[in-house]
């Protein structure tokens, strides 16, 4: 009976931990280290999660067109750990954004840093491997 208890319990164990590591990627995989971004457009959600935290953003081309980014940061805890804070990112807050598209040209980044109108920057922690992350 312990037998059976235990392998059930570590075959649940093993079912709910593998979709997390299915769902990691490396930075080389989904985003390219040759498309930098610069992007400055208003705060329209942002998702503290992990493994990754999530800033979507409104970009107003120049001819008036709107497109909402997606941008990854690392997780949430990482992102407090660097100074983030919930109540610093209100919607509609205008940010500059800093980092890389997606290899499929979607509207989709990871993101180095983020800075506020008033000059503050804060890091998001990429993981892209060919930058020295500032902290």
């Amino acid at each position: 009976m312990k037998q059976i208890f235990a392998l059930t319990a570590l075959s649940i164990v093993t079912a709910l931990g593998s979709g997390a590591a299915l769902a990691h990627h490396s930075f080389s995989a989904e985003y390219d280290n040759e498309k930098p971004i610069t992007l400055t457009g208003k705060l329209t959600e942002m998702k503290w999660s992990n493994p990754h935290g999530w800033i979507y953003i409104d970009v107003t081309d120049a001819d008036g067109t709107v497109t909402n980014w997606a941008l990854e940061t690392s997780a949430a805890n990482g992102l407090i750990r660097r100074g983030w804070r919930k109540e610093d990112l209100p919607v509609g807050t205008v940010l500059l954004v800093e980092g890389w598209q997606a290899r499929n040209g979607s509207p989709t980044g990871n993101i180095r840093s983020v800075t506020f109108e008033d000059g503050r920057r804060l890091f998001a922690g990429t993981s892209n491997q060919n930058v020295q992350e500032e902290k």
